[in-house]
Order: structure tokens, then sequence, then C-alpha cells
């Protein structure tokens, strides 16, 4: 690679670096959070930062420090995260469209990196972009969400146990703050939200399944059943077309 290229390269990601400074910033009490309460849920230091570098998703992982508190099995966690963050194949396919062209390896790495955040900056880019870009968005957000999970269990060390314990209530509140705003913007979200609400209940109260599997098939069923119930209309719409 030429002197020139270098240079373009090096543009282009303190570019990148630039646009996803505010994910960063953003992502700092979220991370702090994250890393207070696995402290009080019972994971170590290293745990804690691993799990930041190893999976690198917010609300999933919440949703596993909830499923460790009460003793889910590792299997129904890996499903049930891995259900969550399902929709990153398609933000991945769709970058792949927007993104130059790179060798696969790249485009393995950067994708690691993709959030709803780090998505939302690279696609509403005009334009083409760069790898460099790409990895300047990724690279920065990566870094302030893995270093203040550390911070935050750091600090959650030194905190009173009382309150420790009553971080748990972070949990459930960022879980509201995200649903909210669905809930106003989308009936299909309120009712998906309430489906799945009444399986999880009817699963969980009567017995039938563990918390976690409760969680899991209360899950699925209700993205089923919503998807039916939308595509039944679909094609309710065009038979009245017709």
């Amino acid at each position: 690679m030429g002197t020139t290229a270098l240079r373009s390269a090096s543009s282009h990601f303190r570019e990148g670096i630039q646009a996803g400074l505010s994910i960063a910033i953003g992502y700092f009490p979220i991370a702090l959070t994250f890393g207070l309460l696995a402290k009080t849920t019972g994971l170590s230091m290293s745990e804690t930062v691993l799990m930041s570098m190893i999976v690198y998703a917010g609300a999933s992982q919440y949703i596993a420090l909830n499923l460790i508190s009460l003793g889910t099995g590792v299997f129904e966690i890996v499903l049930t995260t891995f259900i969550v963050n399902i929709r990153h194949f398609l933000m991945t396919t769709s970058l792949s469209q927007k993104v130059e062209q790179d060798s696969l390896w790249a485009k393995i790495t950067y994708a690691f990196g993709i959030t709803d955040e780090t998505f939302s900056v690279i696609a509403t880019k005009e334009g083409k972009v760069t790898t460099g870009y790409v990895f300047g968005v990724v690279g920065i957000s990566y870094c302030s969400w893995v270093f203040f999970s550390g911070v935050g269990h750091l600090f959650g060390a030194g905190l009173p146990q009382t309150l420790q314990e009553s971080m748990s209530v972070a949990l459930y509140a960022m879980f509201v703050g995200l649903l909210v705003p669905s809930l106003k913007g989308s009936k299909k979200v309120a009712f998906l939200a309430v489906t799945a609400a009444a399986f999880n209940s009817i699963f969980t109260l009567s017995g039938l399944l563990s918390t976690g599997w409760a969680i899991v098939a209360a899950t699925l069923l209700s993205a089923t059943l919503v998807e039916w119930i939308e595509w039944v209309k679909k094609k309710g719409g065009a038979n009245d077309g017709d």
C-alpha cells in the first residue's frame, strides 16, 4: 500500500472516530450501569470485561445478567441472547451493500462491531463508506463499552452492599426505557410485548417450563404469532384488491 493510500485510510479512520464519538459518550452510562449490575450479580472483574469484549451487545448482556441471577442454564442464556441479536444478520447484510469491497476477514472483523447505534451512523452516511471509516466508528464505540464496563465493576466494588443490591432496579428501568418509545410508535410492538408477557406468565406460573426456557419459548411464540397475523392481514388485503 502506497503512502497516499495509507494517508487516505488514516483520514477515513479518523473521520469514523469523530462520527462514533457520540456513540462512545452515549455508551458511558449504560456500560457503567452494566458493570455495576455485573458486580451485584456475582461476576468478577475479568468475567464482566470478557463478556463485554466477546458478546458486545448491551440488551443481550443485561438479559444475560438477569438470567444468571435466576440460575438459568448456559444453553438457555445463549439461545435467548441469540434470538435477541438475530437482527444483526439483517443489519450486516444491509451494510455489505454500503461499504466498499474488502477482504472477507476485514468484513468479519467490523461486522462483529455492528450495533444498533453504529449501524445507524454508518447507514445514514451519504454515498459509499470506506472500511477505514467503519473501523473508526465501531472501534471507538467498542472501546468505550468495554472500558466503562470495567470501570462500572470497579466502582461497584466500593459501593455499600445495600446500594449494590438496589442497582438491580436499573435493569428493569432500562427495559422499560427501551420498550415504551417503541410501544408509542407501533401497535405491532405493543401487541408483541403483551403477547410475550402473557406466554411467559403462563409457562412460568404453570410450571411447564423453567424461567430461562419460558423466556425463549415466549419470545419465539409471540414473534411467530405476530408475523402470522401480519401475513394473514396482507393476504386478506391482496384478496380484497382482486
